[in-house]
């Protein structure tokens, strides 16, 4: 490690490092500036995002959280393996950290890679309660790099989370602001005929649904470390060094396509997790997930970080150069993205009379095309087509066929997808599942409810686990949103089709119209939460109570269980 990479690190941690392996964080009331507009917010050490903190892996840690809010808090350490009571969700691991008081968490590390932190208590993650945590491994990395960066993405809106919530409450579109005109409906006449144009316009209001909902929230700011678009956060290098990104996705509700016009990625860990080297031109992160990705700037110029937004209403910016103050050109954001029929997993060849949009929980899907197949690699969606998809797209195993959300390179290139990712070392061994459990992802937009297996969390009961059982989870998703469905304490190997080499995740989006397995090795004692980790979702009822039973006595949590319910996002 060279002497410059070595002093911003120190830089980096410095400030919250009190001696080896102990921190200290203050929640506080502050001040943030996007670029765009001023607003108040929550932080940590007085400052959105907190600050870096660095772990090694294999070292105790202990972080002392003092509460200087008017209401309680939390942190929960995101995609860190430790014990329950140390998770951080008020009303299943611990009672949550009273105004004016001091928590100290302490757990053993044993990981390494790139995760966050965040508020587990209301809305105060998406009002800026969020920082990051880099794990140095104990051997070598099998992969060089010279310098790396955090990128820790977000999407600050002008409204507070709960203003935000009571809005969606009482109108589901209020955020929406990327509505069909009659202006589109005019082109895709011209695209696809007028009458093929009247009967799709006329299926969507049948089912009380719109094409144009890909975002709830939109209205946003995207920011980079802090730092909004105009104000334009910058990372620098010399010509010719290999660079390590750390992107985080800590957005409430935003998923970003992320590209970098001129550089190719090389994508060497998922969620943490190394995974064989995957070069690519664009990658969309969904919220709670991170990707790091190296980057070789050969040329003394600037280069622009671009993160779209999956639904195109807003963007982050960043940038690398060489010297302060040097600046490349921001692309133009591409089209809006409209669902299509495919995004309803077959529901248009259904009646749907007064449907509501997401009120799908009632249907039975046992003989739907492409809905239950063991594995996503080789899932059909070939029945999931239609006439409004508009140009062809290079298929995903991840994504409906046709859907208006798959993802395509802006410059025609290679797009990141789930089925790429392969683990660079299976972190358990191969074995057949015991049991598999359903959780179908539902919801009503009318009434802004989301749900799993159509309860929502305060009418659900827990999901019962039993110590040493490999579970696999089949996510169907019944709704036209992406879910990101983030299980604590326990590693998710999502099924890619890859057998032992099928990637670890914390964190596993569910497109509209799919289903996705999952499988999860039961090593963890305790209560853990399971949810969409879109803020809003998981506050609204997307959101479940995880019991793990039956722990040798030696490996049991000491503590007593929470048995009061809770959560947030």
């Amino acid at each position: 490690m060279n002497k410059r990479l070595l002093a911003g690190l120190l830089g980096l941690f410095l400030p919250a490092l009190l001696c080896a392996g102990e921190y200290n964080l203050t929640v506080d009331r502050v001040t943030i500036d996007t670029g765009d507009f001023v607003k108040k917010g929550i932080g940590y050490n007085g400052k959105s995002p907190g600050p870096v903190l660095r772990f090694k892996e294999g070292e105790n840690v202990k972080i002392n959280v003092t509460n200087n809010l008017d209401e309680m808090t939390s942190i929960h350490w995101h995609g860190l393996i430790l014990p329950f009571q140390q998770d951080g969700v008020p009303g299943i691991s611990f009672p949550g950290i009273k105004a004016g008081e001091t928590f100290t968490y302490e757990f053993p590390v044993v990981q390494a890679g790139t995760y966050w932190f965040h508020s587990h208590s209301g809305f105060q993650e998406p009002d800026g309660a969020f920082g990051s945590i880099i794990i140095e491994p104990k051997g070598r990395e099998p992969f060089r790099y010279d310098r790396e960066y955090v990128i820790q993405l977000t999407d600050k809106h002008p409204h507070t989370g709960d203003r935000i919530m009571r809005n969606l409450k009482m109108m589901p579109d209020y955020y929406n602001r990327e509505q069909q005109t009659v202006g589109e409906f005019f082109s895709d006449a011209k695209t696809n005929g007028l009458a093929n144009t009247i009967k799709d316009r006329m299926a969507w209001g049948d089912m009380r649904m719109m094409k144009a909902d890909v975002e709830d929230v939109q209205g946003f700011t995207g920011m980079i470390n802090g730092k909004g678009p105009n104000q334009n956060w910058t990372g620098l290098f010399d010509p010719g060094e290999r660079v390590r990104l750390r992107f985080i996705n800590s957005s409430a509700m935003t998923y970003f396509d992320v590209r970098i016009p001129g550089l190719n990625m090389t994508v060497v860990q998922a969620d943490g997790n190394n995974v064989q080297p995957v070069n690519v031109d664009e990658f969309r992160i969904g919220v709670a997930e991170t990707y790091d990705v190296i980057v070789r700037p050969r040329d003394a110029q600037a280069y622009t970080i671009f993160a779209e937004s999956m639904g195109r209403s807003g963007y982050a910016r960043a940038t690398l150069a060489p010297k302060e103050g040097m600046e490349a050109a921001v692309p133009t954001m591409r089209k809006p993205a409209r669902l299509t029929m495919a995004d309803m997993g077959g529901m248009h060849d259904m009646d749907h009379g007064d449907m509501n949009h997401g009120a799908m929980s009632e249907m039975d899907h046992s003989g739907m095309p492409g809905m239950d197949h063991g594995s996503m690699a080789t899932m059909d969606h070939s029945a999931h087509g239609s006439k409004d998809s508009g140009k062809k797209k290079p298929d995903d195993p991840f994504y409906a066929k046709g859907s208006g959300i798959m993802p395509e390179a802006a410059n025609g290139g290679k797009f990141l997808s789930y089925a790429d990712l392969k683990a660079q070392k299976p972190l358990y061994e191969e074995r057949e599942p015991t049991r598999e459990i359903e959780l179908r992802l539902t919801g009503n937009m009318e009434r802004y409810t989301w749900s799993i297996n159509g309860v929502k969390y305060e009418d659900a009961d827990p999901i019962r686990l039993q110590y040493g059982e490999r579970v696999r989870f089949k996510f169907v998703n019944e709704t036209m949103m992406t879910h990101p469905m983030h299980l604590h304490g326990m590693w998710s190997i999502l099924d890619v089709g890859a057998g032992q080499w099928n990637p670890v995740k914390h964190t596993v989006s569910v497109q509209p119209g799919t289903t996705v397995f999952m499988e999860t090795e039961v090593d963890a004692p305790g209560q853990w939460a399971f949810h969409c980790h879109l803020s809003y979702h998981a506050a609204a009822g997307m959101f479940r109570k995880v019991v793990v039973e039956g722990a040798p006595e030696s490996s049991q949590a000491s503590a007593e269980l929470v048995t009061n319910e809770g959560g947030g996002a």
